[in-house]
């Protein structure tokens, strides 16, 4: 949701960007992904972009395949991820912005103990179109 296919780069350009950000320290990638399996399959992934060493990232939860939703993966392996993106990227603050009229994130968030900022419109990212956005926060333990 709130992706505009037109937006997506192409295969070629995607797997440069990929190779350019694997090639590079944590302390200077934009992005940061972490894939998640289910019985040896990755059926989905979490990542951060735009990210900012030391400081903050906003983060990006997907579960690609609709029959894999609704059964808890997505908080069991948010649960799983949210501690590594503030060790490993070493964050003060944890952001994500759903679509304001998406439910399932937006529970999510709050159950994992995300504060909601503020609701606003806005472009969240390269690939998206403009849209109403709930802007949740969650601070270094």
């Amino acid at each position: 949701m709130g992706a505009d296919k037109s937006l997506l780069p192409n295969k070629s350009d995607f797997i440069d960007m990929l190779k350019n950000q694997f090639s590079l320290p944590i302390k200077e990638k934009r992005s940061y992904c972490l894939i998640w399996e289910l019985e040896g399959q990755a059926i989905s992934h979490s990542n951060t972009n735009p990210t900012t060493f030391g400081k903050d990232a906003y983060m990006h939860l997907h579960i690609c395949n609709e029959r894999n939703r609704r059964k808890g993966l997505g908080k069991e392996y948010m649960e799983l991820t949210i501690p590594l993106f503030f060790k490993n990227l070493q964050l003060e603050d944890l952001y994500a912005q759903p679509m304001s009229s998406n439910p399932p994130p937006n529970i999510l968030l709050e159950s994992l103990g995300f504060e909601l900022v503020k609701t606003y419109i806005t472009t969240p990212g390269s690939i998206n179109f403009e849209q109403e956005v709930n802007l949740w926060r969650k601070t270094k333990a």
